[in-house]
């Protein structure tokens, strides 16, 4: 069944008073690329123990760095459950130097950290410099990780703060599962946008019509499986990336021993037969996978392909690992105007997700 939010306690911009129709397509707008200009990137800050089990306190450290590298060149937005936890916050930034005057922070109470799926989709429309949201349906990856309340109205909640008007497409979709290239091409994947657990009631070209008209994109390339250890059963960020209209990112697996070996060469292959809109083929780059990341007998989904690109910098998540450097200079080749900056991510992954997983790009507009 559809996702239906409460969100009777909001007083909801009404669409017409900003001139706006039914949907955002047909109003002209559009999910830039990551690369494009942001006005913010948006944060939830970590606090739920269970994602981190007796670990939660080593995270802060990078994470603060990965926002201090972010505020560099952009806003840093916070979202936080009230002013202790925005103390505490505070404190953790100025231990690694971060740019206070950078960061701001919001009153908005999380149940977790994951603000690529749970934070706002903007979409924007350069012609007539307006900023919408899209507060798509939010169900942890499936119902895995109840409670997912205030997670589910954050989209809202910040799109009231500043005035934005608000579409509610009505169904479950997240941040991590599509990817953009800014010229009217999305790729996502068939593991987890099919998955029963998401939208039992809509098949593949409904999905596509949902993807056409929320997010501004003419075409849907599908991939099929994500790698093992990732509990969203499949999410593009953790596998193959647009790096510039034309060009992917995709990451590959070299132990023919591994796990992830024969889906991330299955992968590659699809990405071989894909064209865009002008009929051009995928230009492919390919990206190592780590050595395989575990903690307490458990797969982690560690990927270089979980990077972020902020404004003046694409902020890479490293493993320790002698592949480390390898993957930052290959990234360093697809982005020669900003700054590859790799965060030692081996504790953060321990909560199933990385850099890219934990923010979400406000575009400028």
């Amino acid at each position: 069944m559809p996702v239906h939010k409460d969100i009777s306690s909001y007083d909801l911009t009404d669409l017409r008073t900003h001139g706006l129709t039914d949907l955002p397509s047909n109003n002209g707008f559009f999910f830039p690329a990551e690369w494009a200009p942001h006005t913010a990137t948006w944060l939830s800050w970590p606090h739920k123990e269970e994602s981190w089990p007796g670990k939660i306190g080593m995270v802060y450290h990078n994470y603060c760095e990965f926002i201090k590298v972010v505020a560099e060149g952009e806003l840093v937005r916070i979202n936080v459950k009230d002013e202790l936890m925005k103390a505490f916050a505070k404190q953790q930034l100025e231990l690694v130097g971060a740019d206070l005057n950078k960061i701001e922070f919001y009153e908005f109470p999380t149940n977790d950290a994951w603000c690529r799926d749970h934070g706002p989709a903007f979409l924007i429309n350069p012609s007539t410099q307006q900023k919408v949201v899209v507060d798509w349906g939010y169900n942890a990856w499936g119902g895995k990780y109840p409670p997912f309340d205030l997670d589910d109205v954050i989209p809202t909640r910040i799109a009231r703060e500043f005035g934005l008007p608000v579409y509610h497409p009505g169904i479950v979709m997240e941040g991590g599962s599509v990817d953009f290239n800014g010229a009217g091409t999305v790729l996502t994947t068939t593991a987890c946008l099919l998955n029963p657990n998401r939208n039992p009631h809509l098949n593949q070209q409904q999905i596509e019509d949902y993807l056409r008209n929320y997010y501004g994109v003419e075409q849907v390339l599908w991939l099929g499986d994500g790698i093992v250890g990732d509990d969203t059963d499949g999410h593009i960020d953790d596998i193959t990336r647009f790096v510039n209209e034309d060009t992917v990112v995709t990451v590959v697996e070299e132990n023919k021993s591994d796990d992830n070996y024969h889906l991330l060469q299955e992968n590659l292959e699809t990405l071989k037969t894909m064209r865009l809109l002008n009929g051009k083929q995928l230009n492919i780059v390919e990206l190592p996978m780590p050595d395989a990341v575990e903690y307490d007998g458990q797969r982690l989904p560690a990927s270089y392909a979980n990077f972020y690109i902020a404004n003046s910098a694409v902020v890479v998540p490293t493993y320790r690992c002698d592949k480390d450097q390898k993957a930052l200079d290959i990234l360093q080749q697809c982005f020669p105007d900003r700054k590859i900056v790799g965060i030692d991510s081996t504790d953060i992954i321990w909560g199933l997700g990385s850099f890219h997983c934990l923010s979400q790009q406000e575009p400028a507009v």
